[in-house]
């Protein structure tokens, strides 16, 4: 289970080159509420299994919660049910507003 994370400064390079990432939020409804990255998918912690069929994609998934602990916790997990492009955006949505995009607002 190796490279399980991604920095937010990789993700926003990959982003604005164009690549084709899946942003999840594994957070819950009244967090996403408070802040997202544009363009995320919210995907409840809890209800990650039953959506399985929906992140098993080509396409590369990046997890990310409010300090990066769920998220990997997601990621590893996915990676067990065989989705092996995921990745947990390391510190969360916090580590992105800090780094990133001041304007997300912090909790």
């Amino acid at each position: 289970m190796d490279n399980l994370e991604i920095t937010p400064a990789e993700v926003k390079q990959r982003l604005d080159k164009g690549d084709k990432l899946t942003l999840i939020d594994v957070r819950e409804p009244w967090e996403f509420d408070v802040c997202k990255i544009a363009g995320a998918m919210l995907i409840p912690m809890g209800t990650v299994p039953a959506n399985l069929q929906a992140l098993d994609s080509d396409d590369e998934i990046v997890c990310y919660c409010h300090r990066g602990m769920r998220s990997l916790d997601v990621a590893v997990w996915l990676r067990g049910q065989g989705v092996a492009k995921v990745k947990s955006l390391a510190g969360g949505i916090e580590r992105w507003s800090l780094e990133i995009d001041p304007n997300v607002p912090r909790y």
